[in-house]
């Protein structure tokens, strides 16, 4: 299989035999094509044990603190895009080198339109101060791209231009309107205004940025169901190094497509799986990260549903804390 060729097929991907057939097509390919990833599996593994792999879940998943200190991308593919993560003075950020944006276009246009709708169709406002005063959000680049889909001209980003905001919300006759907003911002614009945003989707991506004390998700979401009249409060789960994300449409339960999946490790023994219910490490599959690396364990902590549902539950104590999640429990 000439696999840059096909990779676009991984977004018709139906069955989880299809899926594992394309996980170890693209393990091996990463396997040969990334040195990065190539030098941690043989540090790893065994040559035998390499070629013995069947299944995705033994296929070794990439630390995901390698984004800080390495150039996670396959030889003979150049960079087209760099993404960055947040963090404060002197902190190391995660470096996602994206040969193929495409694939991540592909890959947030197909799940955005699962979950929420058509942006063709949809008031898409975005209040996402901490990023956009950044360069290299791969959020500002989807949202950015959502808000040109969008055939609504009040479609648009907003700073801490909460007046401006609520007018054009107050305007919105009869358009469905997505809200999509850091938590912190989506709090001060609640604490400052009662809207009636009823049949809105209202997406918080997470994390106080430094600027608010954190707290847990349900009591986030509390308060913005409250304040805005809403039955339950949309999020999106994704990060700089991956190019696919998850969604929850409420009650804090996550689900994805097809080409991306989560496994839950032994937070004592990474290379065991744990079963449905128990709570472990968040590893990831992102079929979509083809020429970096597609198999990254997160330092999330969460516990998987029996139906391929998610939870996030929180970081590893050792962990850096990640402004795009928030604490939970």
């Amino acid at each position: 299989m000439n696999l840059p060729a096909q990779i676009n097929q991984i977004f018709q991907i139906n069955t989880d035999t299809e899926f594992n057939a394309f996980a170890l097509k693209i393990f091996h390919f990463q396997y040969t094509h990334n040195p990065i990833y190539q030098q941690y599996v043989n540090f790893h593994l065994e040559s035998a044990q390499i070629n013995n792999i069947k299944h995705h879940s033994q296929i070794p998943f990439l630390p995901i603190e390698f984004f800080k200190t390495h150039n996670v991308i396959c030889e003979e593919y150049e960079a087209k895009q760099l993404f960055t993560s947040s963090g404060t003075t002197g902190d190391r950020i995660s470096r996602h080198y994206v040969a193929d944006l495409n694939m991540y276009e592909s890959s947030f246009y197909k799940s955005f339109e699962h979950f929420i709708g058509n942006p063709e169709k949809l008031l898409i406002l975005a209040l996402l101060p901490s990023y956009i005063e950044r360069e290299g959000s791969s959020l500002i680049y989807m949202t950015n791209k959502l808000i040109k889909k969008s055939k609504l001209k009040s479609s648009g980003f907003y700073l801490d231009n909460y007046d401006d905001l609520v007018k054009t919300l107050n305007l919105a006759n009869n358009q469905q309107i997505v809200l999509l907003g850091v938590s912190f911002a989506l709090l001060e614009l609640a604490e400052k205004y009662q809207l009636d945003l009823s049949g809105a989707f209202i997406m918080e991506t997470g994390g106080m940025k430094g600027r608010r004390k954190e707290m847990i998700r349900e009591e986030l979401h509390q308060i913005l169901c409250a304040r805005f009249n809403v039955e339950k409060i949309y999020s999106e789960y994704g990060m700089t190094e991956l190019l696919s994300q998850a969604y929850s449409t409420g009650y804090g339960i996550f689900n994805s497509l097809p080409w991306m999946k989560i496994l839950i490790r032994d937070t004592n023994d990474p290379k065991a799986i744990l079963s449905d219910y128990q709570t472990g490490g968040i590893s990831i599959i992102d079929l979509a990260n083809v020429y970096s690396c597609s198999f990254i364990a997160t330092q999330d902590l969460g516990k998987l549903h029996p139906d391929g549902s998610f939870e996030v539950l929180g970081r590893f104590d050792t962990s850096d804390i990640r402004g795009c999640n928030l604490l939970v429990t």
